[in-house]
């Protein structure tokens, strides 16, 4: 079994693609003043600048960039952007992500299979070839390396069975004690299985918007104590959706021959999920809103706003592999 030991490596700043993005890779270099907030504004709140701005300005509170100063994770510059791009993004999802009252009325349509089997796990079960299960998992990287990560920030801001709930499920995210089986470790196994370099944000040049925009909305929601309630129904709707997928995937995984460690993580996620998603919707969501009933609203944006933006990945991909073509925005 290939055991991928994750360091503490950062990753290079990636190249820019805009404005936006331009200015905030100038100033971590030390080359130029950052963007002026008021550009954001105009940007597309999907775009690929914007989306990569915003992951440039999150990353600073996991591991940073590579000869970029420390120090920039509090700058009030950088802060002032950081607030009006998150604005920019937070208004286009309340506007666009379909409306729900609860977490449950939310999570309805994420709990029936589509009829016509469309999705990015029935695709790789069904008519999927290794190039695409290497991209989805190159694409997905630029969160499952550091997978449940943004959720710790929420622990603080949530009390009695709600907070004992998620440190449950956290402890079995983060592998039990066992540094081997922390599913970030699953993943670099998966991806080493797939060969793929499995280091920390090595495809961030290569990541679509979309997948940027899934990475980003889960720190949006972690960074913000006044989001605490969609944080958990993102993650609800996360636990809600890994399970059958995941058992999807494993199929498309043993259809085209990947090795075991490939196997593995999907295969994990098919069980744990399936527990967690119960932990989630009852204990976490049901913990918070039995604490704070008023939270409800934002408990069902969360979930809805995922699901959203799931499908914005899905017809991505789906899109580029249905003409023949790659998802990524740079080769493997």
């Amino acid at each position: 079994m290939i055991n991928v030991l994750l360091t503490s490596t950062k990753p290079r700043l990636p190249a820019h693609r805009g404005d936006l993005s331009a200015g905030v890779v100038r100033a971590y270099r030390g080359g130029g003043r950052l963007p002026d907030p008021a550009v954001a504004e105009r940007a597309d709140p999907y775009g690929e600048d914007l989306q990569l701005a915003l992951y440039l300005c999150y990353e600073l509170h996991y591991r940073g960039f590579e000869d970029v100063d420390d120090g920039w994770e509090w700058d009030p510059g950088l802060l002032r952007l950081r607030a009006a791009l998150e604005q920019r993004f937070l208004a286009a999802l309340r506007a666009d992500a379909p409306r729900a009252d609860d977490l449950e009325s939310a999570l309805a349509g994420m709990l029936v299979d589509p009829v016509d089997g469309y999705g990015v796990s029935y695709f790789l079960k069904d008519h999927g070839e290794l190039w695409h299960l290497r991209e989805y998992a190159a694409q997905r990287s630029l969160y499952h390396l550091k997978e449940a990560d943004p959720h710790l920030w929420v622990i603080p801001r949530l009390t009695g069975r709600a907070k004992a709930s998620m440190m449950a499920v956290e402890f079995d995210e983060f592998g039990g004690g066992r540094p081997e089986r922390m599913h970030a470790t699953l993943f670099a196994n998966l991806m080493s299985d797939l060969g793929l370099d499995p280091h920390y944000g090595r495809y961030l040049d290569a990541g679509s918007a979309e997948v940027l925009a899934t990475a980003n909305v889960m720190s949006l929601f972690a960074l913000h104590r006044s989001l605490r309630g969609a944080l958990v129904g993102h993650f609800a709707a996360l636990e809600v959706t890994s399970s059958p997928a995941s058992r999807r995937i494993v199929q498309a995984m043993e259809r085209l021959g990947a090795g075991p460690a490939a196997v593995l993580f999907y295969a994990e996620h098919i069980e744990a999920d399936a527990v967690h998603e119960q932990i989630a919707r009852h204990g976490i969501a049901g913990g918070l809103l039995a604490d704070e009933p008023g939270l409800a609203a934002d408990v069902a944006f969360g979930a809805a706003a995922t699901g959203y933006l799931e499908e914005r990945l899905t017809d991505q991909l789906i899109g580029a592999w249905q003409a023949g073509r790659s998802s990524l925005r740079a080769p493997l």
